[in-house]
């Protein structure tokens, strides 16, 4: 069993406790049940003079450990965005990344911008959360559930106003999960058997991802010279967050690797 299928596996009982402390109900008196979404698709089709950098908040990872459980969400985060970041990744999944809805809610307060709940989508009840903590995208992760409930879930996110950023690691995950429902691709750079991480993973893909969807790239982004690599393959959006979140100061990494860009 992979990282990622243990993970997964954890998530239905994750949902089931979460789901008998709060009713949907509850979930959908949120200040922000209401709110428009801010389109991460549009953004990055019409990036204004930004770069496509999709910024992330994560506290550790499986593969790297703890980087500084003390930053603040706020700062950090706030400062991706004064500094040139396109939109923001949050993660909520507590048990291998440290993260809170009290991040995204936090986030969410502050910010303006295309917002990314990154966490690990396994029922409808993770996609409302993520409506009544103010996320604008939810993400599903091919590799970790079916096509069935991959497009299942991804109908209901639209229904209720999410983008879907679809993530894959390899060009067969493709096959039955793309359709209308799926606004943005992702191709996650990192082999998840050994979390080796291969930027041409992305080059590869990219032909075999039809131009309707947005496309971007993941994980192992640290260098501008790759990202203008990946700009001229075709790719509009780059996730990145270890690159910022392992420094001491991820605002100051993020305002350097923009103005080099």
């Amino acid at each position: 069993m992979n990282i990622l299928e243990k993970i997964t596996q954890g998530k239905y009982k994750e949902v089931q406790d979460c789901k008998a402390r709060v009713s949907v109900a509850e979930l959908e008196k949120s200040i922000f049940f209401t709110n428009p979404t801010i389109s991460l698709k549009s953004a990055l089709e019409n990036p204004d003079g930004k770069h496509g950098i999709i910024a992330e908040f994560k506290r550790k990872s499986p593969s790297k450990g703890i980087f500084n459980e003390a930053f603040s969400p706020v700062e950090v985060t706030t400062g991706y965005v004064k500094a040139g970041a396109t939109a923001l990744s949050v993660l909520t999944d507590g048990p291998y990344f440290g993260g809170s809805k009290e991040d995204l809610i936090a986030v969410r307060n502050a910010v303006n911008v295309p917002l990314l709940r990154k966490d690990f989508m396994v029922d409808e009840y993770q996609i409302l959360e993520a409506k009544a903590w103010g996320a604008d995208v939810i993400l599903l992760i091919a590799a970790a559930i079916d096509s069935n409930l991959l497009n299942r879930l991804a109908k209901f996110a639209k229904s209720i106003g999410l983008e879907t950023l679809l993530e894959i690691h390899e060009v067969e995950e493709l096959d039955g999960n793309l359709s209308e429902y799926i606004d943005v691709v992702g191709v996650n750079n990192r082999n998840l058997k050994d979390f080796t991480v291969d930027i041409e993973r992305s080059i590869k893909a990219i032909e075999h991802i039809p131009t309707s969807f947005t496309r971007i790239s993941e994980s192992g982004i640290s260098k501008t010279e790759t990202v203008r690599y990946l700009k001229q393959n075709g790719y509009k959006g780059f996730l990145m967050g270890e690159a910022f979140m392992q420094t001491p100061d991820p605002v100051g990494a993020i305002k350097n690797f923009i103005s080099h860009i």
